[in-house]
């Protein structure tokens, strides 16, 4: 008698549909839309029970009517058997006329598999949690999404009225992972009273960040939506509490604030690299504004060899950029360095791990990198 194999869906996180899960043959799955928002369809996890002993395939039957299907080809699925959530691992994949195959002979019982790997939410709260206990850094929150997840800002540095303010924001969109992860890679670096270069920037400048905008969406294995079905990262020109209160209890605060840089933390499903987009398109765009991307990109060239600048987005034109991203507003309302940054789903194909893909380790790693950038242009960010 053939045994089911049990595919069980993770409270926080988790995101799969089951059509057959028979041990011995090809489970089948589908990858559903985000809820509210079911056009919204790329991100699934989900966990394999009992299935140790051979090869195992995880058929995606519906992965061609996906968002950005052909994002696919040349993607390796991600794969635990860490209960803490940190350790992955790539798996071989393939994109089968509208099917994803994923094909993995697992080494334990229990095998999580994702699109990238999940920022659990407990993750989220230890560093809440730390940075509330510590003397350095205070934590406030800010509003909740529209399911009542919390909107928390952390704030870290000089209170003086001079210093910089510089702000980092994350996983707008929540299925876009790697964000939640360089944010606690930035907040760890940040609460290290060993860290010189940490340190010497908090002696000058004032850092805010939101490791979640999106707490609803991820918590619900949405993709690119919040629980009211919104991308909050095209409503930023006109946030209302009814449908975006995210961004709306963010933008009030960068306000109260101030903003002197922004850096917004994604990832992007096609570019097998890391990058910054700008906010050339903005109205307000100037020499000053281009000359200080140019300096932060060449920092963070020399800071590590996860970041380039050959690859990435067409540049707007002149007046044409989207001012409903956080990064064009931001960079239009306050007249100041906004980027945005993208990390892979697959890998950095400027210096490739063939086991790992892209991973948590290194969008952890890329935050230090980013703090060094910011670092090297934090006296000249203003006029």
């Amino acid at each position: 008698m053939v045994a089911p194999m049990r595919i069980v869906i993770p409270e926080d996180t988790g995101r799969i549909e089951v059509v057959s899960a028979i041990a011995g043959s090809d489970t089948r799955l589908r990858i559903p839309g985000d809820q509210k928002a079911p056009d919204h369809r790329q991100w699934f996890c989900f966990e394999a029970h009992d299935c140790a002993g051979g090869e195992q395939v995880f058929l995606l039957e519906n992965a061609g009517d996906c968002t950005y299907a052909d994002a696919f080809e040349g993607y390796r699925a991600c794969a635990s058997y860490d209960p803490e959530g940190a350790d992955w691992f790539r798996v071989p994949t393939e994109l089968d006329g509208d099917a994803l195959r994923i094909i993995h002979t697992p080494q334990s019982e229990v095998v999580r598999y994702a699109y990238f790997a999940p920022h659990p939410a407990a993750r989220r709260a230890a560093l809440i949690d730390a940075a509330r206990s510590s003397a350095t850094a205070s934590v406030r929150t800010l509003g909740t999404g529209t399911r009542g997840g919390s909107v928390d800002l952390l704030s870290f540095g000089s209170t003086d009225e001079g210093a910089r303010k510089l702000w980092f924001i994350a996983q707008q969109h929540p299925g876009e992972t790697m964000a939640g992860w360089f944010a606690e890679g930035l907040i760890w670096r940040l609460l290290d009273s060993d860290d010189a270069v940490a340190q010497n920037l908090l002696a000058h400048a004032r850092v805010h960040v939101v490791c979640a905008m999106n707490p609803d969406g991820a918590a619900m294995g949405n993709h690119r939506t919040n629980a009211a079905g919104v991308d909050l990262n095209r409503c930023w020109w006109e946030a209302d509490s009814a449908t975006s209160p995210e961004v709306l209890a963010v933008r009030t605060a960068m306000y109260e604030e101030g903003v002197d840089f922004l850096l917004d933390v994604h990832g992007d499903e096609h570019v097998p690299h890391v990058f910054v987009a700008g906010a050339e398109g903005n109205p307000g765009f100037d020499d000053r504004i281009e000359a200080l991307e140019e300096e932060f990109s060449n920092a963070m060239v020399t800071a590590t060899c996860d970041f380039q600048t050959e690859e990435g987005y067409p540049k707007d034109a002149p007046g044409k950029g989207d001012l409903r991203t956080a990064g064009n507003y931001a960079g239009e309302a306050f007249g100041c360095l906004s980027l945005t940054l993208e990390m892979p789903f697959k890998d950095h194909n400027g210096a490739p791990d063939e086991e790992r893909g892209w991973s948590p380790e290194r969008s952890m790693n890329l935050a230090g990198a980013a703090l060094e950038a910011v670092a090297s242009v934090l006296d000249v960010l203003r006029d």
